[in-house]
């Protein structure tokens, strides 16, 4: 995509909104702050076209990582702003001790996590190390004060881990109350509490839409 960003570990995009004379001001704040934080280089952004660019490279994070690793699992928590130095970190010796790369992708503004372990499948092992990494990193938001979803919701996968969040009797009370909107079980029956009956679909290989057979369309 081109984005032409730096070459670092981690990168950090901020766009200010509001009148011209506004985000003039806001900068002369944001750039010391960057600063006073440990960044190394700042670079703003001085023409549409050149913030089109850094969100584009945003925006195709996903398809980006798809292209250094064959197979990768993408998780979803949610944790305080504070905490996210200290979390990244402990990312990192959860990485290290399941000897798998982890490139995280989040919302740094409201702690929101999306952080994607590599693997690849055809290695024996791999695809069950990649799925305990990706429980622990659940859990580590939790125990920093967050939850297992920042936006997604929860579904057959992470209802195993509600009990992580709350206790027997707060699941109790959630599902009393479901029951009497939907008391004959129809909406969505096994999604949300855990010992309801699903089975839980596994990572799969990507296969290619028709359209990109036919030649219509290219994955990035």
């Amino acid at each position: 995509m081109h984005p032409n960003y730096p070459n670092c570990q981690a990168l950090l995009l901020v766009e200010l909104d509001g009148s011209t004379r506004e985000v003039e001001l806001l900068m002369e704040k944001v750039g010391p702050m960057c600063q006073s934080c440990g960044a190394w280089e700042l670079r703003l952004a001085k023409t549409e076209a050149e913030r089109m660019a850094v969100w584009k490279g945003r925006k195709a994070a996903f398809a980006a990582v798809g292209r250094i690793s064959p197979n990768y699992l993408v998780q979803d928590g949610v944790i305080p702003r504070t905490a996210l130095p200290r979390v990244l970190g402990e990312i990192d010796r959860l990485s290290a001790e399941k000897s798998l790369r982890v490139a995280n992708v989040f919302h740094a503004g409201d702690g929101n996590l999306h952080p994607l372990v590599l693997y690849d499948r055809r290695i024996a092992g791999q695809e069950e190390r990649a799925m305990e990494l990706a429980e622990d990193i659940l859990r580590l938001c939790v125990e920093a004060g967050g939850s297992i979803t920042g936006e997604h919701g929860i579904g057959e996968e992470k209802k195993q881990f509600m009990p992580v969040m709350f206790s027997a009797a707060d699941l109790d009370a959630m599902q009393r109350l479901r029951s009497a909107f939907d008391p004959f079980d129809l909406c969505n029956p096994t999604k949300m509490f855990p010992g309801t009956d699903a089975k839980v679909q596994r990572p799969v290989a990507y296969e290619p839409h028709p359209i990109e057979i036919a030649g219509l369309a290219q994955r990035y």
